[in-house]
């Protein structure tokens, strides 16, 4: 064990948390079980500590509780998916990956119902997942949503890919398709149906807006990579931006820390001077789009007070102290 000194990272946002994050968190905790996501005791147990729920509540703090669940099953799903892409062993083989993943897309395009009874765990909870959003949303926005969800399963094959030919990604190559593994942007284009907000597409299209998103992504992505360095590094998983820059750059952990932080901290910059450029035009558009960044910027809060105070996921406390070199 080598003792590294884990860096401040510090927000200006406002802290914010739905008022129905207990009724989400006993919501979803029914529901894994209900679609037999989890088989085991111990994987329910650590399910109900990570408190997922908690992290979607602050992130979309003035959802109903109608929407608030929907969108917790969403991440709940994306977080049980991503652990087998990450840690299950056929979770590392691009084939699985690609058969899987081509499976789940069917749903998304063809509106495929799959049952428990008839279906496998994750094909039949994406399917209940997207009913409901389906009546809730326009054909325009599930063709967004649908593109980011494609991001993200293309961007598991790619780690998997690499896993399998024992690549390591450069750090350009890693940070260009960490925006996609993190699937922030499919949480972000929900913002839609689960906080009611509705940009015009010139505004989604804005080039100021667009590099707050990706900020926001950044920053959210970036700040569990140094969460999570702990885990990874034991887990010998490559992805992660603080083992990325320690093999590029050939330096030490705490030097890779130290990078990975002041990128996150340019990053929080950057959202903020953009914020000030925002195109107001001072009518009611304003308020709209005032509201979508609020909700960015609750992502960003809330993701580090979730991973800091209320989830037992990335076991912060330890990677504060101690990394395993």
């Amino acid at each position: 064990m080598t003792t590294i000194q884990f860096p401040r990272i510090q927000y200006p946002f406002p802290s914010r948390i739905n008022i129905h994050v207990a009724d989400a968190q006993e919501h979803i905790c029914s529901w894994v079980r209900d679609y037999n996501l989890l088989t085991t005791e111990k994987a329910l147990t650590r399910f109900e500590k990570s408190r997922f729920a908690w992290l979607v509540s602050r992130a979309f703090p003035d959802a109903s509780l109608h929407e608030l669940c929907l969108i917790s099953d969403f991440n709940a799903w994306l977080f049980i998916l991503d652990d087998q892409c990450d840690e299950a062993e056929t979770g590392k083989k691009s084939a699985y990956l690609r058969s899987l993943m081509a499976s789940l897309t069917d749903i998304l395009h063809n509106n495929k119902v799959v049952t428990p009874a008839y279906g496998a765990p994750l094909a039949a909870a994406l399917s209940s997942i997207w009913e409901r959003m389906r009546a809730i949303s326009k054909p325009s926005w599930r063709l967004r949503f649908i593109r980011d969800i494609e991001d993200y399963f293309n961007a598991c094959i790619w780690e998997a890919e690499n896993r399998e030919a024992h690549i390591i990604p450069s750090v350009a190559d890693y940070i260009k398709m960490r925006t996609h593994t993190g699937a922030v942007y499919a949480d972000v284009t929900a913002v839609d149906i689960i906080e009611k907000i509705y940009l015009p597409e010139d505004l989604l299209q804005n080039a100021i807006l667009q590099r707050m998103v990706l900020a926001c992504s950044n920053v959210v992505c970036w700040a569990n990579d140094l969460f999570s360095c702990n885990k990874e590094s034991r887990q010998g998983d490559v992805h992660n931006l603080v083992l990325i820059l320690r093999h590029e750059h050939q330096c030490s952990l705490q030097e890779a820390i130290n990078e990975a932080a002041r990128m996150h901290n340019e990053e929080v910059a950057i959202f903020l001077v953009l914020e000030k450029l925002l195109p107001l035009t001072g009518t009611e558009k304003d308020y709209e789009l005032l509201r979508y960044v609020s909700v960015l910027r609750s992502w960003m809060i809330g993701n580090y007070d979730w991973s800091m105070q209320d989830t037992g996921r990335y076991g912060v406390v330890a990677v504060k102290e101690t990394v395993s070199v």
